[in-house]
């Protein structure tokens, strides 16, 4: 069991997903997508520079990885079991927006995009993760992040990318903080950090793109 962390610059409610019963990372943080296993745990600690002000020592997320697919495997899983994750951008309910399957496996293995968050400038990025990683055992915090204790603090990763050997020493102290929250787990704790802007923005498209490119694996 292994224990990645990274920062969430930019929580929308896409990635991570957390609607609909079941978290799911499928698109942004390829490196984590093809690295992290089946009973790994992938946290999202809060930025600096959120809406909400400096949360870096905050807890965005964490997800304990039940399931991971292939893209081709994910396609096929919402449409049998969470149709509502493929975006449907006209929508005026914001989680069907936010939809991270993206990638429509329909006519082969060459995908076509549906419209969502992502344009054709993200896809070589999103597929080169290979894989989609789900979780029936997660906690989304949102805009009301959870205060890491003092003794976790060096899991923080305030850098690009991700951090995972060194936070070995503290995996099972995590473990037990988080699964002994007085929270509800496997639900909506409360919105994403820019549901608020993203909600009003006009070219959520293109910002969201641009965004996700900038950031590292």
């Amino acid at each position: 069991m292994k224990l990645f962390s990274y920062t969430v610059r930019y929580d929308g409610g896409a990635a991570p997903n957390p609607f609909w019963g079941i978290c799911t990372l499928v698109i942004c943080k390829p490196a984590i997508r093809r690295a992290a296993e089946v009973d790994d745990w992938v946290v999202g600690l809060g930025s600096a520079t959120s809406p909400i002000g400096d949360i870096s020592d905050h807890l965005v997320y964490a997800m304990k990885v039940t399931s991971k697919m292939t893209m081709e495997e994910y396609d096929q899983f919402c449409k049998t079991f969470v149709p509502k994750k493929k975006p449907d951008w006209r929508n005026i309910d914001y989680r069907m927006r936010m939809g991270d399957c993206i990638y429509n496996y329909t006519g082969g293995s060459d995908p076509k995009m549906r419209t969502g968050v992502h344009k054709e400038e993200n896809k070589e990025k999103d597929l080169s993760g290979l894989y989609a990683l789900a979780s029936k055992q997660f906690y989304y915090f949102g805009n009301e992040p959870e205060k890491l204790p003092d003794e976790l603090r060096p899991i923080m990763h305030s850098a690009q990318g991700h951090k995972s050997d060194e936070n070995q020493p503290y995996l099972e102290s995590f473990v037990n903080w988080i699964e002994n929250l007085d929270v509800i787990p496997n639900k909506v704790l409360a919105d994403p950090l820019l549901k608020k802007q993203y909600a009003r923005e006009k070219e959520l498209q293109s910002l969201c793109s641009m965004r996700d490119l900038e950031e590292d694996d």
